[in-house]
């Protein structure tokens, strides 16, 4: 065979090679709940556009949608903000899916977040006209993070006002936003939200679910992850409720072992396969500054997963001792148990209190059950956390095969 035929053959088998490898590093997208939608694992938020110019702007969505990021949060009422934004996705809406804010408006020259229906609505129709476009996906009621002002939502003008855009086409679906697992389990519980943008990291998890997550600091006894949160990330999984997850970083505190409140720093990759672990998660977004940080996050598309691995950390950290944190260390089960999906049942089961049918039914689903876990240990010599796996196999049978 001639050179040329063997150069010409290398060169076919390295580009199908390649193509193979950029296919399976490439955005993977998620159901947002029983919306329909499907969304990239990682979205972005736009404060940023404040700062950049209309050039960067354009050079940041540039690259959003070269890597497959189709979701993005608005709450910025900025009109700078929102004009690059928009002006950025002119020809291309259709790209992307929008998570915009309602309950803020641009006031005496600064953001506000507001209660009041006028304002509530100027601010709105202000969004849609600054991005150039007539509806968005996602209409998110902005931040409610006590339950006096939630039941001030869900009761008053706000809530009816979501309602009527969602009616009329405005919006596609109602969300909330909220740093509070207290509010917004209630929120989730009460039906009206199909969306919950939540403060999703390792440390906030670790603190009690109505707390103020910028000024409680993680204390002794404060080892797992809170059963507060727990029920929520569950619940939201049980009645459909996407959740898209801000603060993933703790405000760049994570990325930094001097400020990190466990002490240990993470990599963004880290911090996004964490959110994306969790129930009920479609999408993070991952805040970024400028094309570079946007780059950063999106190295998780391409990152091993040894980069993605957390559970190596925090196993430095003295936090999630004996709490499945669903890493995936256990696996392979040579009886072919899927014990992060039982373990996550298992979870739901008692957290909630009870077994729900739509629990009982992915149970059911499972290839292989609990009951099959023959008690060889492979799985707990492998958990960073000492998690008694054999234990909570029983458990699970005896919760979800009792007939």
């Amino acid at each position: 065979m001639k050179k040329s035929t063997l150069k010409i053959l290398f060169l076919a088998v390295l580009t199908i090679v390649s193509s193979s490898i950029y296919a399976q590093n490439k955005m993977q997208y998620r159901p947002l709940g029983k919306t329909g939608m499907q969304i990239s694992e990682i979205g972005i938020g736009c404060s940023c556009f404040e700062k950049l110019s209309a050039e960067q702007s354009m050079a940041f969505m540039d690259s959003c949608i070269k890597y497959g990021v189709n979701y993005v949060d608005i709450y910025d009422s900025n009109p700078l903000t929102r004009d690059n934004l928009g002006n950025s996705l002119k020809g291309r809406r259709d790209k992307m899916n929008i998570q915009g804010h309602i309950g803020v408006c641009w006031k005496d020259g600064q953001y506000k977040r507001t209660r009041d229906l006028a304002e509530a609505q100027a601010g709105f129709e202000d969004l849609l006209t600054r991005l150039h476009t007539d509806h968005i996906e996602v209409g998110m009621i902005h931040i409610a993070d006590d339950i006096e002002d939630w039941n001030v939502i869900k009761n008053g003008d706000i809530m009816k006002y979501a309602q009527q855009l969602k009616k009329e086409g405005k919006i596609q679906h109602i969300g909330l936003s909220s740093h509070n697992a207290v509010v917004a389990l209630e929120a989730v519980r009460s039906g009206l939200i199909e969306v919950l943008m939540f403060s999703v990291n390792p440390a906030f998890d670790l603190l009690p679910g109505d707390a103020n997550i910028w000024k409680t600091p993680i204390g002794e006894g404060q080892q797992n992850i809170d059963s507060i949160r727990a029920l929520l990330y569950n619940t939201c999984a049980q009645m459909g409720v996407g959740i898209t997850v801000m603060k993933a970083f703790n405000g760049g505190r994570l990325l930094d072992e001097k400020k990190s409140p466990i002490h240990v720093a993470l990599t963004e990759s880290q911090c996004i396969q964490y959110g994306l672990d969790r129930p009920a998660v479609a999408s993070i977004l991952a805040g970024a500054g400028n094309v570079e940080e946007l780059m950063a996050d999106l190295h998780y598309i391409n990152a091993t997963p040894a980069e993605k691995d957390y559970s190596v950390v925090f196993s430095k950290t003295g936090f999630w001792k004996n709490q499945c944190i669903y890493c995936g260390h256990c696996a392979p089960c040579p009886a072919g148990i899927d014990i992060d999906k039982v373990n996550k049942l298992l979870d739901q089961a008692e957290v909630e209190g009870n077994v729900t049918p739509e629990m009982q039914k992915e149970y059911d689903a499972l290839q292989h059950k609990a009951s099959e876990c023959f008690g060889c240990g492979a799985c707990e010599s492998r958990c960073p956390f000492a998690v008694s796996v054999r234990e909570k196999m029983k458990k699970a049978a005896k919760t979800f095969e009792k007939r």
